[in-house]
């Protein structure tokens, strides 16, 4: 198979303000906190240039040495409100995915409802299986653990 196609969206309420979660998004100390791999990796790469046109990097060495290579790009961003990226995934020098993400904000009571919705395309034969939505779920508990802290 040439490609195959995947979407999901997922909701979580936060019991923090609609500012505090887009800065977990947008402040890359903060973003840092939640956002990296669920076990111990070496030699991390972390960049990010948070604007429209700017570009974000995560790469990792797990234990067993997979390398994974995160690399997006920032196509519109509305502070407080929206965030859109474009991103590929690479495992081990291999592009396995390309995938539009969209996250909004919106102000529920004193808290926030954060909206992650992302269209996948898998590349050259790699079977996702879901492993993208559920990636995704557990960076988004590590959200909430980082905003309770």
């Amino acid at each position: 198979m040439i490609a195959a196609h995947g979407a999901f969206t997922i909701r979580r309420e936060y019991p923090a303000s609609v500012a505090a979660v887009f800065r977990a998004f947008s402040d890359i100390e903060a973003k840092a906190r939640w956002f990296a791999p669920p076990v111990d990796c070496t030699n991390l790469i972390r960049e990010q240039d948070f604007r429209v046109g700017g570009r974000e990097r995560l790469s990792a060495t797990w234990p067993g040495g997979r390398v994974s290579d995160f690399r997006a790009e920032y196509r519109d961003i509305v502070e407080n409100r929206r965030i859109v990226y474009v991103y590929d995934l690479y495992i081990d020098g291999r592009k396995i995915s390309v995938s539009l993400a969209t996250v909004t904000f919106e102000s529920v009571g004193a808290g926030t409802k954060l909206t992650v919705t992302e269209q996948g395309a898998f590349l050259d034969g790699y079977e996702d299986g879901g492993a993208r939505e559920r990636g995704t779920n557990d960076l988004l508990d590590a959200l909430g653990r980082s905003l309770n802290a």
